[in-house]
């Protein structure tokens, strides 16, 4: 495929676009790649069985799953030792925090953002209980178009700070932050650890660890053309606070070895590369481009009817600054109104609500905590025609 953006031939990757259907939640997770669905069904044919014994196939099996794990490890830019798949970000968070327990002590501080889904939210509302520390909020100052800010944050640090936990990109706002400069002011205490959520990031922009210096970073491939299984990232240097949740028998040099649990699922494991092949194939910068342009056509039309729609999150549609994340209310009608006018009267699924991020929505943005929003959520495989068509039925 070259490097120029062809939807075309993008579309045809996707045997779910096929049908009679479309997707406009995509936030909520992509449609998958027909690479790895064949990846998937091929390795439940053929190599079914437990990893690491000496027969032929059990070889194999083995050297698939151990060239998934290398290959999620060189896309983001870190070592093998330093990543670990499991079910969900969620649940990997969850993980993270218990393993984190000796490292929190009852004078630290734990710093978490209400711009968050509550994946990188409750986890560190329980340790900071379990440890009796102090829990502080980073709240924006910008209630329209919130933001995690280095210069705020720095205020509300202090030298007993051991954590910020923040999003790279908000479900519900589509926002970028700057989590490379969010690293460094994070750092500037010592000790001090930075996790970060990107699952609403991963599926629009290449990922870079080492080069922004985060100590966590967590995202579903179920979100980025892929299985449902996701990758949690730990540098070696963080991985030293941490405590072992695996068998007393394991090493603790390993991320999987301290957090994995035997969770990784095998097929899905083994599948990974394709997406990976697929993501080498249409670049970044091309995705990027048209699904800024693509963006556009909401974001415009939304603007033009400043006395109807009111836009959360930037309200421009610039590349640097958001991915095509779109939420927006309607005067005088709720968002689950919107959204059921929509569905009856077409093919186009798109969602209401907060999205497990409900303290964003009902602290920050003054909404409703069950009514939210209403969320498109577009990726490169969508069409501008298609989105188009979406006004009438807004109107």
């Amino acid at each position: 495929m070259a490097t120029t953006f062809d939807i075309s031939a993008v579309r045809k990757h996707f045997p779910a676009l096929q049908q009679d259907q479309v997707y406009f939640d995509n936030a909520g997770g992509s449609q998958v790649l027909q690479e790895v669905i064949d990846s998937v069904s091929n390795y439940l044919c053929s190599n079914n069985v437990q990893l690491g014994a000496s027969y032929p196939v059990a070889q194999a099996s083995t050297k698939l799953v151990n060239q998934g794990n290398a290959a999620v490890a060189k896309y983001i830019n870190a070592s093998p030792e330093e990543c670990v798949l499991g079910p969900s970000t969620t649940q990997l968070f969850r993980n993270l925090s218990i393993s984190l327990f000796e490292y929190i002590k009852p004078e630290d501080e734990i710093i978490v953002s209400k711009l968050d889904h509550e994946a990188n939210v409750a986890s560190w509302l329980q340790l900071a209980k379990d440890r009796n520390c102090t829990l502080k909020w980073y709240e924006p100052e910008d209630r329209q178009n919130p933001q995690i800010d280095p210069s705020v944050l720095r205020k509300l640090m202090s030298s007993k700070t051991k954590l910020f936990a923040c999003t790279q990109t908000s479900n519900i706002l589509g926002t970028i932050n700057d989590v490379k400069a969010i690293a460094e002011t994070v750092h500037e205490v010592p000790g001090a650890l930075l996790c970060v959520d990107a699952v609403a990031f991963a599926p629009h922009r290449a990922i870079d660890v080492r080069d922004w210096g985060v100590d966590f970073y967590s995202f579903s491939w179920y979100k980025v053309y892929g299985p449902h299984i996701a990758t949690l990232y730990a540098s070696k240097e963080a991985q030293k606070h941490m405590r072992t949740l695996g068998h007393f028998f394991k090493t603790t040099d390993t991320l999987e070895n301290l957090l994995g649990l035997a969770a990784a699922n095998y097929e899905l494991t083994a599948s990974i590369p394709e997406v990976i092949q697929y993501l080498q194939n249409v670049p970044w910068d091309p995705i990027a481009e048209f699904e800024e342009r693509l963006q556009g056509i909401l974001i415009d039309y939304l603007n033009s009817k400043p006395e109807t729609f009111k836009i959360y999150g930037e309200p421009v549609a610039d590349r640097k600054k958001r991915v095509p994340v779109i939420s927006f209310t309607v005067k005088d009608r709720s968002s689950r109104e919107i959204v059921e006018a929509i569905e009856a009267k077409s093919n186009f699924g798109c969602r209401w609500g907060s999205f497990y991020s409900n303290r964003l929505c009902e602290e920050v943005l003054g909404l409703d905590a069950v009514d939210g929003v209403v969320r498109v959520s577009l990726l490169h495989y969508n069409t501008g025609t298609s989105l188009t068509k979406l006004y009438r039925y807004q109107d």
